[in-house]
């Protein structure tokens, strides 16, 4: 694949150069009255039949994609009950697209070929024409609001936060360049915080109000655990500056911005361990270690350490760009079932317990 990106930039720097070469000579002087400077039947020829060649190009590097990674595999992994609804939304949305430029390509590309400029030949001149101009207009206004409507429902649906569902009440706080989870404890119900109240000298690093009877039971910790089948409702804060919290394989994302709360909930509806047990996921870890084996054999040869086995997990990042390290801020997310997740718990600290 390498290869053949080489091949094809090599080819768009020459054409780039042939180009350039062209216009030098356009600049010069003209002393030859036979050189007119205009296309003649023969360059309008060579240029037709090139856009015929260059669509056929665009076809056949679609097949390939297609056939080679058609299989979408991040439309089929989704882990939330929403999940299938979004990736439907991304489906059509993307069937749409594909329909209306193979079909626009082909039309661009066809009239170049077939309304080429020749000698004695002219072009037929429109002033206008409604029936024309109310197809293309009428077309795209009905396929876009069509769109732009299943969008809306299909967002409404997901923001709407079913308070009767009983969702666990969970912060997502958010700074350079790390996440942490605040649990509500066993009143459900998140404390008081502020960054003004934020006391490293007594281990108070979200800012409880230690005062808040609500706050005394919340559970700081540096992984997020989720209860398959469990709603969620999601509380976000930011520290410093603007951040997203995007969770891929949830279909959730929610930027976190400074001094408000931003809200997102989901249902998780596969445990990190069915996930791993697909067979998606299994061809996929076993192709990322055996990369990872063969660059390790490298590493070691140089006297450096190898790299380790991957194993698959959810993962809370970043997607904004929010500073040199970025790339790192991320938090395993591990969906479990009830019994899993109360053992968990019963190993955390308290908020009233873990002061200083």
């Amino acid at each position: 694949m390498t290869a053949f990106l080489t091949i094809i930039i090599v080819l768009f720097v020459a054409v780039a150069i042939w180009q350039m070469v062209k216009i030098f000579d356009l600049a010069q002087v003209n002393t030859d009255e036979s050189n007119t400077g205009v296309a003649t039947d023969y360059d309008n020829k060579i240029n037709a039949y090139l856009m015929i060649g260059f669509l056929i190009f665009i076809y056949v590097i679609t097949i390939v994609c297609f056939v080679k990674w058609g299989d979408l595999p991040l439309m089929s992994n989704s882990a939330s009950a929403h999940g299938p609804e979004i990736d439907n939304l991304m489906i059509i949305s993307m069937v749409i697209i594909f329909i209306v430029q193979t079909i626009t390509q082909f039309l661009l590309h066809y009239f170049a070929f077939k309304y080429r400029g020749e000698k004695g030949k002219k072009a037929l001149f429109y002033a206008d024409n409604n029936t024309l101009e109310a197809i293309w207009t009428i077309i795209p206004v009905i396929v876009l609001a069509g769109l732009i409507i299943y969008g809306l429902f299909t967002w409404t649906s997901i923001m709407n936060i079913n308070e009767d569902d009983d969702p666990m009440v969970i912060e997502l706080y958010a700074q350079q360049f790390n996440w942490k989870a605040r649990y509500s404890g066993q009143d459900n119900v998140l404390g008081m915080a502020n960054v003004r109240l934020i006391d490293l000298d007594r281990a108070n690093i979200l800012g409880l109000d230690e005062a808040d009877p609500n706050a005394q039971d919340d559970v700081i910790t540096t992984e997020l655990h989720l209860v398959v089948g469990r709603p969620v409702h999601f509380k976000m804060r930011s520290q410093d500056v603007l951040h997203s919290a995007y969770m891929p394989h949830f279909r959730a994302q929610m930027n976190c911005v400074p001094g408000m709360v931003t809200e997102f909930g989901f249902t998780p509806t596969v445990t990190t361990e069915q996930m791993r047990a697909t067979p998606e996921m299994v061809e996929k870890v076993q192709r990322i270690n055996k990369i990872r084996v063969e660059k390790s054999e490298a590493l070691v040869a140089k006297g450096e350490s190898a790299l380790d086995t991957y194993t698959f997990d959810y993962l809370l990042l970043c997607n904004k760009i929010c500073g040199k390290s970025h790339y790192n801020m991320q938090m395993k997310i591990i969906v479990e079932t009830q019994e899993e997740f109360d053992a968990w718990m019963k190993e955390q600290k308290e908020f009233k317990n873990s002061l200083n």
